[in-house]
């Protein structure tokens, strides 16, 4: 049916408007890409289904679309009008909500469940990943059907058509664009009412152009097919008013040939807009004609250059010309052509039905409207996300997309595709506009967002940037050919580890030359991701060579076998563990006491950098077992087996070294030093050696007699120890000097609990956590009675927990915690066992399955989470209880965690008998600053961090005085690093070693067998006592594994070493007659 006039199409839109809302309720399934690639059509067919089968046909209506946006949860359905929101809908559960949307109900376990108290959110609009949005041109898909014309209509489509041709003043439209402050969404951000100003004032004797740039080349980005697919006529009708307003006579979308559904829609469009006389000649009986062509593009990059676009569109190569002149004045064939991106058309029929002033009054300004962005990578909720100009990062990246997918905290963001660059966390307040973006060294470029976390190498985002740039340059320009194949060349040796330090400042000066010598817009802006990287990570740039790591662990010839380079002792667990399925325990007990004094210990109590980390499973599945491999080779394995040898290249020459603390850091550095030949001293506070490893640990978790008999084998003639001696009371750096001394190591640990700062903290039955540790650990005296109460979240936290719930006096325990039990940073583990042993659990988390507060409920004690503690009650001077308010969790903070934000008027007391405060600990040094000794702020001492030197000569530091609370096994680190630097300083040469890489070495021929069982790929846990033998008492809770189940888990290894390591010419035969002799 053709319309003639304005009325003929009022006519039809108010018949459309009453038919097609005859439908009380209507199940909207989105099925763009995304949505079919999930199951979409599976989905249609489905709900289609279960309507006809139950006679639903008069009470529901279902509308197909095109994405709404939230493509993490695809397949999903949209109950119209309420806005009930159901994700990722399997087929069988559709006809529940068919039912349930029959009788104008809600299936409460299929919608929407909030991630911290679990309850159901049914209404879109409440959902976080909608509720910050101002969705202008995305809602707009859940109203069409992008095949059906007719619902376009009946949601007010082509109404602002009828308005400016109604008017017919073409100088009206373009006054209204330009007031609107509407900027092209390409990435360039040029004023679009300034660019159909000047179409319009061109000549128009042979005609004008005005295109549709839907070359969306940048990868990570879908914002334009997503519009494409899901609503054509809208990018129609804008190419339409722009042509009015303009004087343009033909139209041409520019569509990649990428988009096959968008292509299929669009041609379907133009279709039905002819068909209905808005396309063609005479449109509507106003004399006027234009038509739009769909012309498909090959996926060049260089092509999104509108010159570049112009050529290929005439059938000629695509690459950028000079100019001027401009396209506006000599474009495709010669003619004035004007380029607008989709997303900017999508704009113009809500500026001219809305207003200019209603359009400008969103946003900020000079940069008015909404934006769309497609928000991919590493976070929680991927999707598109249209928001305000001016939103900020921070918003956008926590609010609406949720945070970290993982475990691993955001790092930065890339914005405008190859041509931008990286924004760090630390500048996620800025509020994202053209201006503010460039500042910051990156564009806006056409939406994509990719966000990056911890596990993310700048270095590599650079390199796989520059090498799609160096692929995709057209190679017009010698500089942009040249200098983005040279600045990939010099990425990749730094990823190698082949770098130098000059190769930076080169790498620098190659971008600002290419930036400044090309000639296209692309060109220009193709240094931009290395420009950014070097402005925000350069330190990150020279690890890569001044140490050569990649703390990212991406970049392989740096990193090796990941298990090996993550340990801070640099142990290889590989080689151990390939040792154990071989059943040569003793040589994988030789390999682990080689690179670590403390091999029993580590095997209890490392924090498992190395899993974390193992191929395994950063691929997909769980990692290898490492630490409870570790386990099984120290209890089976005797340490005569592995005497320690010095060095080659030790000194032979004595000299006196004070080491003041003998906890791990201490202890370790004493060994080498000692190993080393010289004399050692170490002098303890405590009347007992260990540190936190015999007065924090609890023995359930790392028996004394493990710790004794490790530390015995240490001390070895040429260290002595002397226990009940304090540094500022007893000795000082002076005196030791004085002595004889010739360098000092401070390794005082950080013991000193902070305070809560409430008036009461003083009362009696109100503890420290590390004084409470410390009574029973090192006096065996029992604080703990009654009710009892822990604050805080982390290891310290937890350990008083469980040692105050095995106290004979105590009743129960209760652990308060600020956040919610997921940003606990205590090990799962470790909680996961508290609770099994007793405390019991009382939180606002989702239901949604968390492995160790599962476990952490059978243990007894009571958990309570978003909680603060403001007031502490006593009674004859005794604790009697405290008053707590409840939080909500609100910005993020420096640790990437949300704020806790008190909630007025939800105080409630608990009666206690009992509290032990564990919110942190922190160094006490404060007698350190009169020794010569730099302090930071928290107490830590500031040393050079690849010396671990500090500010007095001769004086050194490491463990948790330097880093404040940490890891047994970053300790022993510390010492191992510190004993070398020592070392050459009491040798007279630079303290600085050269950096070398942490690559395997030596082949080890891997076991053959046929095949793997199912079960054999899924990691072994170790074995645990039962929780209700173990409740009240302090065995150890893990044991080891039985040797077939070592044997198995061992067998799960990737052996990453293999890529490095390489057998020599005897070995193949020599591996083989081993393997025949197996067999």
């Amino acid at each position: 049916m053709r319309l003639n006039s304005l009325g003929d199409f009022k006519r039809l839109e108010a018949i459309l408007r009453n038919t097609l809302g005859s439908s009380s309720r209507t199940i909207i399934i989105p099925a763009g890409t995304c949505g079919r690639a999930s199951g979409a059509d599976d989905l249609v067919r489905a709900v289609r289904e279960e309507i006809l089968r139950n006679g639903l046909g008069e009470q529901l209506g279902v509308r197909v679309t095109g994405c709404h946006g939230f493509c993490e949860m695809e397949p999903s359905l949209l109950i119209k009008p309420e806005g009930t929101f159901y994700p990722r809908v399997k087929g069988p559960d559709a006809g529940r909500i068919v039912e349930a949307a029959a009788r104008g109900e809600v299936v409460e376990a299929l919608v929407w469940a909030d991630s911290v108290s679990g309850r159901p959110v049914p209404c879109q609009n409440d959902v976080p990943f909608f509720r910050k949005q101002v969705r202008t041109i995305l809602s707009r898909n859940e109203q069409v059907d992008p095949l059906r014309v007719e619902t376009y209509i009946a949601a007010g489509g082509y109404a602002a058509l009828m308005k400016a041709l109604e008017r017919g003043d073409p100088g009206w439209v373009v006054n209204e664009v330009k007031s609107s402050g509407l900027r092209g969404r390409g990435g360039a951000g040029f004023p679009t009412g300034l660019k159909w100003e000047l179409l319009a004032k061109q000549p128009n004797a042979k005609g004008k152009y005005l295109v549709c740039n839907a070359d969306e080349g940048d990868p990570g980005a879908y914002m334009d097919r997503s519009v494409l697919e899901g609503n054509p006529h809208s990018i129609i009708e804008g190419m339409m008013i722009g042509a009015f307003a303009t004087g343009a006579s033909e139209g041409i979308m520019y569509i990649r040939n990428e988009y096959p559904l968008a292509i299929k829609h669009v041609l379907t469009a133009l279709e039905q807009a002819r068909e209905l006389g808005l396309l063609g000649p005479d449109i509507l009986g106003t004399g006027r004609s234009f038509d739009i062509r769909v012309v498909q593009g090959a996926g060049a990059f260089v092509c999104g250059e509108e010159t570049a676009l112009i050529h290929s569109i005439e059938g000629k190569m695509g690459e950028p010309r000079q100019r001027p002149p401009y396209p506006i004045q000599q474009g495709i064939h010669g003619r004035p052509t004007a380029i607008n991106n989709v997303e900017t058309l999508a704009n113009i029929p809500l500026i001219i039905s809305g207003g200019a002033e209603a359009f400008a009054k969103t946003g900020t300004p000079g940069n008015s409207g909404t934006k769309i962005f497609s928000l991919v990578g590493k976070i929680k909720n991927t999707g598109l996300v249209e928001v305000p100009m001016g939103t900020t990062i921070k918003t956008i990246v926590y609010e609406i997309g949720g945070g970290p997918a993982g475990k691993g905290r955001i790092k930065a963001v890339q914005t405008g595709g190859p041509s931008g660059g990286c924004i760090p966390a630390h500048l996620f307040d800025l509020a994202i506009d053209y201006d503010s973006l460039a500042k910051a060294g990156s564009i806006m470029g056409s939406g994509g967002m990719i966000v990056m976390d911890e596990n993310t190498c700048m270095v590599d985002i650079a390199k796989y940037f520059m090498g799609f740039l160096k692929g995709e340059s057209c190679g017009k320009c010698f500089s942009c050919r040249k200098g983005t194949q040279r600045m990939y060349e010099i990425l990749d040796d730094i990823s190698a580890g082949r770098g130098t330090l000059g190769q930076i400042d080169l790498l620098e000066e190659l971008a600002l030359t290419v930036k400044d010598t090309t000639m296209c817009g692309l060109g220009q802006t193709a240094a931009n991701p290395v420009l950014s990287m070097l402005r925000h990570f350069r330190d990150e740039c020279r690890r890569h060579v001044s140490d050569k790591r990649c703390d990212a662990f991406l970049c392989g010839e740096l990193v090796g076998a990941a298990c090996q380079t993550a340990c801070p002792l640099e142990t290889p667990p590989w080689r151990y563990v390939a040792l154990i399925e071989k059943g040569e325990y003793e040589e994988a007990y030789r390999v682990i006491r080689e690179a670590n004094p403390f091999p029993a210990v580590s095997a209890r109590v490392c924090d498992r950098k190395c899993e974390r980390r193992c191929k395994l499973g950063t691929t997909g599945g769980e990692p290898v077992a490492i630490r409870a491999l570790k386990r099984f080779v120290t209890d089976r394995v005797k340490p005569s087996v592995c005497l320690p040898t010095p060095p080659v290249g030790a000194n032979g020459r004595s000299a006196k070294v004070a080491v003041v603390g003998a906890g791990p850091a201490g202890l370790s550095v004493a060994h080498y030093l000692s190993l080393l030949g010289h004399q050692v001293t170490i002098f303890e506070a405590e009347q007992t050696p260990g540190g936190m490893l015999t007065s924090c640990i609890p023995a359930y978790r790392l028996p004394r007699e493990v710790v004794h008999k490790e530390i015995a084998s240490l001390l070895t003639d040429t260290i002595e120890l002397q226990c009940g001696v304090r540094l500022g009371s007893d000795f000082t750096v002076d005196s030791l000097f004085e002595e004889g001394f010739k360098a000092v190591f401070l390794a005082m640990g950080a013991d000193k609990s902070w305070r809560l700062d409430l008036e009461g903290e003083g009362f009696e039955g109100v503890y420290s956590s590390m004084a409470f540790l410390k009574a029973f650990n090192l006096r065996g005296e029992e604080l703990a009675r009654g009710r009892v109460a822990v604050i805080g979240g982390g290891n310290s936290a937890v350990d008083a927990a469980r040692v105050a719930i095995r106290q004979k006096a105590v009743e129960s325990v209760t652990l308060l915690y600020r956040r919610t039990c997921v940003e606990m940073p205590a090990y799962a583990e470790e909680v996961d066992a508290a609770i099994e042993e007793g405390i019991q659990l009382e939180t606002l988390v989702s239901p949604v399955r968390i492995r160790y507060i599962e476990a952490a409920v059978k243990e007894g004690v009571h958990v309570e989470t978003l909680v603060h503690p403001v007031k502490i009650h006593s009674q004859n001077g005794r604790l009697a209880g405290i008053d707590c308010i409840r939080n909500t969790l609100g910005d993020i903070d420096s640790s990437g965690r949300g704020r806790p934000v008190p909630i007025p008027g939800t105080e409630f007391r608990v009666p206690l008998d009992t509290l032990i405060v564990a919110i942190g600990e922190r160094p006490d040094s404060d007698c350190l600053a009169a020794m010569g000794v730099s302090v930071e702020k928290d107490g830590r001492v500031a040393v050079d961090s690849a010396t671990l030197r500090t500010s007095r000569p001769g004086v050194f530091a490491g463990g948790d005085l330097v880093s404040g609370p940490n890891t047994v096994v970053d300790a022993i680190a510390a010492g191992k690093a510190a004993a070398k630097a020592i070392d050459r300083y009491l040798r007279g040469v630079d303290l600085r070693e050269p950096a070398r890489g942490s690559l395997p070495e030596g082949y080890l021929a891997p076991s053959c067998f046929e095949s793997v069982n199912d079960e054999d790929a899924v990691r072994m846990e170790p074995p645990a006592i039962p929780v209700e033998a173990r409740k009240k008492c302090f065995a150890e809770v893990e044991m080891s594994y039985p040797e077939k189940a070592a044997v198995r888990e061992a067998r799960r290894c990737l052996r990453c070493d293999l890529r490095f390591t390489r057998p020599d010419e005897a070995q193949p035969a020599a591996c083989a007659a081993a393997e025949r002799e197996r067999v």
